[in-house]
């Protein structure tokens, strides 16, 4: 009771607004951290609304890289008003202005002379910024709140649209940057797509198993009992004997893989044991169904 009652308070704790606020900061200053320290020093685009934002700066100067990316970002916020919620246009106008104000304050240039150097540190710095940020219930505006629009309305992948989106951009600088920068940023754009995509995966990889047993009730318990997890019993038939069976399913975290298959082989060395991937997992016990 005491375990529900702890993890009820947590789930609480990432849906309340203190925690949001220091994952949107913490995304946008690695952003702007990327774009600042890195991207600009070696004239690289960085892809989304922030690379679109240096291909004007770059070209037509006049405002500031932070100035450009609030600028373009405000037709952008009229679709998120629009197709999404209240609660996450508000988040994501504090992420979009933060990004901005990082950008704008930070001076620091990090050491890099090598150009791969820098586009695997600055693609890796940004793509987790990207997904810290869009692990909140907001996101730090741009072509996140159109890949949030994409991923609600044609379960696309947020890594995927980026990528996509990034094209552009890159349009513009094929037009008027020299040829092996914007190659050498479409190259850094494949690590930020994996930089997402890896951070909206972490804590959230589940493994699903199916487990085929004479002895199912007491591997039942001990899924219960020592893992803490639920189990649902489904009806079978033997193959090859036609007899009924009953195979045990349940979803657990990478991390208990292991437990529970020396749970279940200790106590039936010929239990048949399938295991397969199941990134996105909503129920109790596992995450909640987020609604931006």
């Amino acid at each position: 009771m005491e375990t529900q009652t702890l993890k009820n308070r947590l789930r609480a704790i990432t849906f309340g607004v203190p925690w949001n606020l220091m994952m949107l900061t913490f995304g946008s200053f690695l952003i702007a951290f990327a774009v600042k320290a890195v991207a600009m020093p070696h004239g690289l685009l960085t892809g989304g609304m922030s690379g679109i934002a240096l291909l004007c700066y770059y070209i037509f100067g006049g405002l500031s890289t932070g100035q450009w990316y609030l600028l373009l970002n405000l037709p952008v916020f009229v679709l998120g008003w629009v197709f999404v919620s209240k609660r996450f246009f508000f988040y994501s106008l504090y992420g979009m202005i933060a990004v901005a104000i990082f950008i704008d304050i930070i001076t620091y240039t990090m050491p890099i002379q090598d150009i791969w150097l820098a586009i695997f540190t600055g693609g890796g710095i940004l793509g987790a910024g990207v997904g810290v940020a869009l692990r909140s219930l907001g996101s730090t505006g741009g072509a996140d709140i159109l890949a949030v629009i994409c991923k609600e309305k044609f379960n696309m992948s947020m890594g995927s649209f980026e990528f996509w989106f990034n094209s552009i951009g890159f349009i513009g600088g094929f037009i008027f940057l020299e040829l092996n920068i914007v190659l050498y940023s479409i190259a850094m754009t494949f690590i930020i797509a994996l930089g997402i995509e890896y951070i909206m995966g972490m804590f959230s990889e589940r493994k699903m198993v199916l487990i085929v047993s004479d002895k199912h009730e007491e591997i039942r318990q001990l899924v219960l009992k020592k893992l803490d997890r639920g189990v649902t019993l489904l009806d079978g038939t033997g193959g090859w004997s036609g007899d009924p069976t009953k195979v045990i399913l349940t979803m657990i975290s990478s991390i208990q893989l292991k437990r529970l298959e020396e749970l279940v082989y200790t106590l039936d060395p010929d239990a048949f044991f399938i295991m397969g991937s199941g990134f996105h997992v909503l129920g109790q016990g596992f995450s909640s169904r987020k609604v931006y």
